[in-house]
C-alpha cells in the first residue's frame, strides 16, 4: 500500500461505480447509495413486544488505503482494544474534527459535575443524545469505541438506521500482548466476523481492518461526495 504525507486527489468514478486512482495514491469511495437495511418488524399476535427491526444489510470489506472517503452524514464506528487509543487515532485522521465523539470525552466533561456512581450512565446517555442529534441533522458522526461489546455497537447502529444514515466500521488492530485478557475473546470474534464479511448482519454497509503499517499509512478520512464527471 502506498504511503503519502498528502491527501490524495479525489479519484474519478467510472460508470460502474468503481474508483479509478493514480498509482501514486489510492482513495476508497463508499457509495452514498449504501443506505439502511429493510425492516422486518411485525406485531406479535400473542401481545408480546414487537421483534426488533432487522437492520441487516449487504456489506463489503474494504482494503486499506492512505485516504478513505465516506458519504457525508454517515455513522463511522472506530473500534479497538483500550491500547489502540481509538479516539486519538480518529482525531489524527478525521478531517471533520467536531464529528469525533467518544465516552472518554463525555466523561471528562462530566467529571466533577455529577456523582461518581452516576458518571458512567450519564456519560452514555449524553453520548447517545449527541450521536442522535447529529444523525437526525444529516451530519457526519464518528464514535471512537474502546472495547468490543456488540450491544454498544448495536446501540449506535440502530440510531443511524432510524435516521436512515449509512453505517461503517473500522477495526484497529494492536499487538496481542497489549490486548487485555477480558478483550481477547470478543476481539477474536469480531475479527472472524469481519474477515468472513458477516458484519452486514449487524448493520454495517462497509468494514475495514487496519493493523501494522496500514495504521500509519492512512493519512485522512473524509466525508465527501465523489467528484462529478464532466
Amino acid at each position: 500500500m502506498p504511503a503519502g504525507g498528502r491527501d490524495a486527489p479525489d479519484s474519478p468514478v467510472r460508470h460502474d461505480g468503481s474508483v479509478s486512482t493514480p498509482d501514486s495514491s489510492r482513495s476508497v469511495k463508499i457509495s452514498p447509495d449504501e443506505r439502511t437495511g429493510w425492516s422486518s418488524e411485525r406485531p406479535r399476535r400473542d401481545g408480546a413486544p414487537p421483534r426488533p427491526v432487522d437492520i441487516s444489510v449487504r456489506s463489503r470489506v474494504l482494503s486499506p488505503s492512505d485516504r478513505l472517503r465516506y458519504s457525508p452524514g454517515s455513522l463511522l464506528l472506530i473500534v479497538g482494544a483500550a491500547a489502540a487509543e481509538t479516539a486519538r487515532f480518529a482525531e489524527r485522521v478525521v478531517e471533520e474534527r467536531g464529528a469525533v465523539l467518544s465516552l472518554g470525552k463525555v466523561r471528562a466533561l462530566l467529571t466533577g459535575r455529577v456523582e461518581e456512581d452516576e458518571l458512567e450512565a450519564r456519560a452514555r446517555e449524553l453520548l447517545g443524545a449527541a450521536v442522535l442529534k447529529r444523525l437526525q441533522a444529516n451530519q457526519t458522526v464518528i464514535v471512537a469505541i474502546d472495547g468490543f461489546d456488540p450491544a454498544e455497537r448495536e446501540r449506535y447502529l440502530r440510531l443511524a438506521h432510524g435516521a436512515r444514515r449509512p453505517r461503517h466500521l473500522i477495526l484497529l488492530e494492536t499487538r496481542r500482548d497489549q490486548v487485555l485478557d477480558e478483550e481477547r475473546r470478543a476481539l477474536d470474534e469480531l475479527r472472524r466476523a469481519l474477515d468472513a464479511n458477516e458484519l452486514g448482519l449487524e448493520g454495517f454497509q462497509t468494514t475495514l481492518r487496519l493493523g501494522g503499517n496500514a495504521l500509519s499509512e492512512l493519512k485522512r478520512i473524509v466525508f465527501q461526495r465523489p467528484p462529478r464527471e464532466d
